[in-house]
C-alpha cells in the first residue's frame, strides 16, 4: 500500500492569504499541528502502508523539507515530496508520477487531497471493497451534504444495495445528490490506464486545434470530471459513505472549524495534546490545544476551540476562544480574542478587543457543510473572521472586528469591516 496527498501550489490558496503569504498553506497548523499532518498520521496508521509521497509544485523549500524530515521520525514510514513541473491537476500529477507510485510493486494506493479535514476511514475504505468491488475496483470516500449545499461538491449517484456509482457530476447546477464526493480515495493500478485514455483523448484533440501550443494542456486531468464521471456506471467505482467529521479547509475561516472537529477528535486520538484544568495554570473551557513552550497567565480563560501555538505569550486577565493563536504572537493583559487567527509574532496590546465573525455551519442541521464565503457580496466584505498576518501591532484599547490585516502593520485606531493594505 501507498498513499499519494495532493497538496497544490503557491497559486492556489489565495482564500487562506495572507496567511499562505508566510508558509505553505498545507504547513498552516490546525488543531497545533499543521494541517497535512493529520493526514499523514492516518496513511500511517494503515497497516502494510509502504511509502507515503507528496505531490504539488510548491517549489521545495526549508519549512517543507524540516517538516517531511521530522514527520519521518515520528510516524516511522518513508516520506518523500515529487514536485510537479507545473499544475496539472487531480489526475495529471499522479498520472505523470505513475512509475513512482508503482515502484516496489504497490498493489493499491490513497489519493488525499490536502485541503480537507477528515476522520480519513482509511482502513474501512478497504475492507469495504473487499466486501463490495473485486480486487480491481476504485472507492471515493462520500458523505451526506444538505441539498443545497451539495450543488458545491462532486455529487454522486449510487446503488443503494451494492454502493456501485452509476453517476458522478462536478458541482451540478441542479439537484443530482446528497451524497457528496470528500476528496479521498483508494486506487488500484488499473487506474492508470483509465488516466492514460484521457490524456491520449486531451492529445487527440490538441492535435486538431493545430493553433494552439498546448503541448502542457494534454497534461493536465481533472481526477472528478474527467476520470469519475467517464468510470460512473462502469462497475468499476463504488463509494463508501462516512457518517465521521469531514470538512473542507479552503479559507482562513473554515481553519477555525477544522481545528474544533479535530480538537474533538483528541479526547478519543491524542488526550495528551488538550489542556487541562490545573492549580495555578490557565482556566480551560471545552478543547484547548496549548504548546508547551507558551507562557500563560494563571488567570487568562481559554476556550472552546482554541489552540495557541509555539512560544505564545497570554498575559493577565486575557480571554480567547474559537481562535488559533500561531507561534510567537503575544497577548497583553486583558485583551479579547474572539472567532480570530492572530499571525506568527504579532502584538495585541492592553484591553484590546480583536473579534471576527465565525462561518461555521448550520448547527441544526446535521448534514451543514461550511459555506466558502465570497470575499465581497454587494460591494461590502462579508462578516468573517478577523484575521491577523504575520507581526501586526494592533495598540491598546482598540476594537478590530470582522476585518483582515495584511503582515507587518502597524494600526493606531479601531478598524471595522475592512481589509487593511
Amino acid at each position: 500500500l501507498k498513499a499519494v496527498i495532493l497538496i497544490g501550489g503557491p497559486q492556489k490558496g489565495t482564500r487562506f492569504r495572507p496567511l499562505s503569504f508566510e508558509v505553505p498553506k498545507p504547513l498552516f497548523p490546525v488543531a497545533g499541528v499543521p494541517m497535512v499532518q493529520h493526514h499523514i498520521e492516518a496513511c500511517a496508521k494503515v497497516p502494510g502502508m509502504k511509502e507515503i509521497l507528496l505531490m504539488g509544485f510548491y517549489q521545495p523549500n526549508e519549512a517543507l523539507s524540516r517538516f517531511l524530515v521530522s514527520a519521518q521520525q515520528e510516524f516511522k514510514v518513508p516520506i518523500r515530496y515529487l514536485q510537479e513541473y507545473a499544475a496539472l491537476g487531480t489526475g495529471g500529477g499522479i498520472y505523470h508520477f505513475r512509475d513512482q507510485i508503482l515502484s516496489g510493486g504497490a498493489e493499491a494506493f490513497f489519493v488525499l487531497n490536502a485541503d480537507v479535514c477528515s476522520e480519513f476511514p482509511l482502513q474501512e475504505m478497504l475492507e469495504f471493497r473487499q466486501q463490495h468491488g473485486d480486487m480491481h475496483s476504485f472507492v471515493i470516500l462520500g458523505t451526506t451534504a444538505n441539498r443545497t449545499q451539495a450543488l458545491n461538491y462532486g455529487c454522486i449517484v449510487a446503488n443503494a444495495e451494492t454502493q456501485e456509482v452509476q453517476h458522478y457530476v462536478e458541482k451540478p447546477s441542479t439537484f443530482v445528490s446528497e451524497i457528496i464526493n470528500c476528496g479521498i480515495y483508494l486506487f488500484t493500478p488499473a487506474i492508470f490506464q483509465h488516466i492514460g485514455e484521457v490524456f491520449q483523448r486531451n492529445q487527440q484533440e490538441l492535435a486538431l486545434e493545430e493553433s494552439s501550443n498546448g503541448w502542457q494542456r494534454a497534461e493536465v486531468i481533472r481526477l472528478e470530471q474527467d476520470v469519475f464521471t467517464a468510470l460512473a456506471g462502469s462497475g468499476k467505482l463504488y463509494v463508501y459513505k462516512t457518517d465521521g467529521f469531514w470538512s473542507q479547509i479552503k479559507s482562513a475561516g473554515s481553519a477555525i472549524y477544522a481545528s474544533r472537529l479535530y480538537l474533538n477528535q483528541y479526547s478519543k486520538s491524542h488526550p495528551e495534546r488538550l489542556a487541562q484544568n490545573k492549580p495555578g495554570g490557565p482556566v480551560i473551557r471545552g478543547n484547548v490545544y496549548i504548546h508547551p513552550t507558551a507562557s500563560i497567565d494563571s488567570t487568562a480563560v481559554l476556550g472552546p476551540n482554541v489552540s495557541i501555538g509555539e512560544g505564545v505569550t497570554v498575559g493577565a486577565g486575557v480571554r480567547v476562544r474559537e481562535s488559533i493563536v500561531l507561534h510567537g504572537a503575544s497577548l497583553h493583559d486583558h485583551t479579547c480574542v474572539l472567532n480570530t487567527i492572530v499571525g506568527w509574532d504579532s502584538t495585541i496590546g492592553r484591553w484590546a478587543r480583536v473579534e471576527g465573525t465565525p462561518s461555521d455551519p448550520n448547527p441544526n442541521d446535521p448534514y451543514a457543510k461550511i459555506d466558502s464565503e465570497t470575499l465581497f457580496r454587494d460591494g461590502r466584505l462579508t462578516p468573517s473572521i478577523t484575521i491577523l498576518g504575520c507581526s501586526v501591532t494592533i495598540p491598546a484599547e482598540v476594537v478590530i472586528l470582522n476585518s483582515i490585516v495584511l503582515p507587518h502593520k502597524e494600526l493606531s485606531r479601531s478598524y471595522k469591516n475592512q481589509i487593511i493594505l
